[in-house]
């Protein structure tokens, strides 16, 4: 009989982390790692970037591989996927991270905070391209090789507005209006159906697919108010941390969730419990 000790143990599973050169995503590589797991990062930043993320890795004395990938590129997620078996021969967890979602402020976000009667079409294509599709691609390519082992945990990342909407009033001051992106928001909501499907489909493999939805992180690059009006938000009065979500992370990513499937695990300091 395995002790606690034993269920929660990541030692020698092989972990993907989808946009694991971001800002989430590196806090989940060096979590993960640091509990004993080999932890593969992909992400569509260039050579330059996935470089740059592999050393951040090396300071934290984290060993990861690293590598370039288009998630929305089946061929190029296949390809990723079979070089991972042919080097570790399993795949223990994937991570459907990838996403995007534009901090607040910066210029790739001016597009995606517009009112939603002027939100771009080929905007909202792109988006639910790289977080549905993308994570369909992903999703497909690794369950074959858990449906073979009879083994795996499949973690989508969906956000604590996949049970909610959105209170617009966090992102403006009388001098601005902007809007959560609509298409995020309705992609996050439509992973939970994703899930559920999924792990209707992978259950009698033992293969477990669930969602782990989070609210907003603080991040440097933040103002003040802003800080303080998503913080107001929570039951803590603050925005989360990485910190605040790894323990999630590795809990559906070990043993101790090998009897739940199809869920949706929010952690977000009680802003959806109002």
């Amino acid at each position: 009989m395995k002790t606690t000790k034993d269920i929660f143990s990541l030692h020698g599973k092989v972990i993907i982390i989808t946009g694991g050169a971001g800002f989430l995503g590196l806090s989940y590589a060096e979590a993960l790692g640091k509990m004993g797991a080999h932890v593969v990062v992909w992400d569509a930043k260039d050579e330059q970037g996935m470089r740059q993320a592999q050393q951040v890795l090396l300071k934290k004395k984290v060993k990861a591989d690293v590598e370039s990938v288009d998630i929305t590129d089946e061929k190029s997620v296949r390809h990723a996927v079979r070089a991972i078996i042919k080097k570790y021969t399993k795949i223990d967890v994937l991570i459907n991270n990838a996403a995007m979602n534009p901090a607040v402020g910066s210029a790739d976000s001016a597009s995606q905070f517009a009112p939603y009667e002027k939100y771009p079409i080929d905007l909202w294509e792109k988006e639910l391209r790289v977080n549905l599709t993308g994570t369909m691609i992903c999703t497909k390519s690794v369950a074959t090789y858990m449906i073979k082992q009879r083994s795996g945990s499949i973690i989508n990342i969906g956000s604590d507005v996949s049970v909610v909407a959105h209170d617009h009033r966090v992102y403006n001051d009388p001098s601005e209006k902007r809007f959560k992106s609509v298409a995020y928001s309705t992609t996050k909501s439509a992973l939970l159906g994703f899930t559920r499907q999924w792990a209707a489909r992978l259950g009698m493999y033992n293969v477990r697919i669930n969602t782990f939805s989070p609210t907003g992180v603080q991040t440097p690059a933040q103002d003040k108010a802003f800080v303080k009006r998503y913080g107001d938000m929570t039951m803590f009065g603050r925005m989360a941390t990485p910190q605040d979500y790894v323990g999630a992370i590795a809990f559906l990513s070990s043993d101790a969730s090998e009897f739940m499937t199809g869920q949706n695990l929010v952690v977000d300091g009680g802003k959806t419990a109002w």
